[in-house]
């Protein structure tokens, strides 16, 4: 399943393939998405690539090549600006839903905590915004404040112990400590778990697998919608 980010991105290089018969450049790109920068062009190009709708050609300029399309492949009628999806929370003034407590006592003394869609362990994704279901924590699992669930796709914090699949209890909170694994929001654009180092006036997101480098931010390129206090997996 593709965001609609990588969508946009794909019908975009599509059409410009179909018109000059190559590629559009980066700065093209950037400019199409309304992107502030190219290295989220460079993240959609690369989940694009990892869920084989396009390969990168070595040692050729604007080298990219469309493997296939989605079936139901249909251009965005409105592209938004910026993120604000109702879990993880960007900078707009969105009313959000009406939902129920974030945590809720059940039966058999569980925690009933609210699973709010999905959060990237690889190449950022958009986080899904709606409250689907419940999971059930144990109550030593949640302290004070707010928390969600959201399920992790990708395997960058495998090495943390966290799992394609996996589960993760979030507590959201707006500051986290340097090596704190955290929900971070990435140019208000799309969402991540990664560990967060502060490294002077910049941040890093740091992976938990030598596969993935760690990248740098900008303090205002980054904010951060949770930290994660626990982790459910079923075998």
């Amino acid at each position: 399943m593709l965001t609609s980010k990588q969508k946009e991105l794909l019908i975009y290089i599509h059409k410009c393939v179909q018109q000059t018969g190559v590629p559009p450049s980066f700065d093209e790109m950037k400019e199409a998405l309304d992107l502030r920068s190219k290295s989220g062009i460079h993240r959609l190009i690369t989940a694009l690539e990892e869920r084989g709708f396009v390969r990168r050609l070595p040692h050729r300029a604007r080298a990219l090549e469309i493997i296939k399309l989605p079936d139901a492949l249909t251009e965005p009628t409105a592209r938004k600006t910026g993120f604000t999806p109702s879990v993880i929370e960007g900078g707009g003034q969105r009313a959000q839903p009406e939902r129920k407590p974030a945590e809720v006592p059940v039966a058999g003394g569980g925690i009933a905590v609210p699973m709010m869609g999905r959060i990237a362990a690889g190449v950022p994704i958009s986080a899904i915004q709606n409250h689907s279901q419940d999971v059930i924590c144990p109550p030593d699992m949640i302290g004070n404040g707010e928390h969600f669930a959201l399920e992790v796709r990708g395997d960058s914090m495998i090495d943390a112990g966290i799992h394609d699949g996996d589960v993760v209890i979030i507590k959201r909170t707006q500051s986290a400590e340097s090596g704190d694994i955290v929900v971070a929001l990435v140019e208000d654009e799309e969402a991540t778990l990664k560990r967060i180092r502060k490294r002077g006036n910049a941040i890093a997101l740091e992976a938990a697998n030598a596969a993935y480098e760690t990248r740098i931010f900008g303090p205002d390129q980054i904010k951060v919608q949770g930290r994660l206090v626990g982790l459910l997996r079923r075998y």
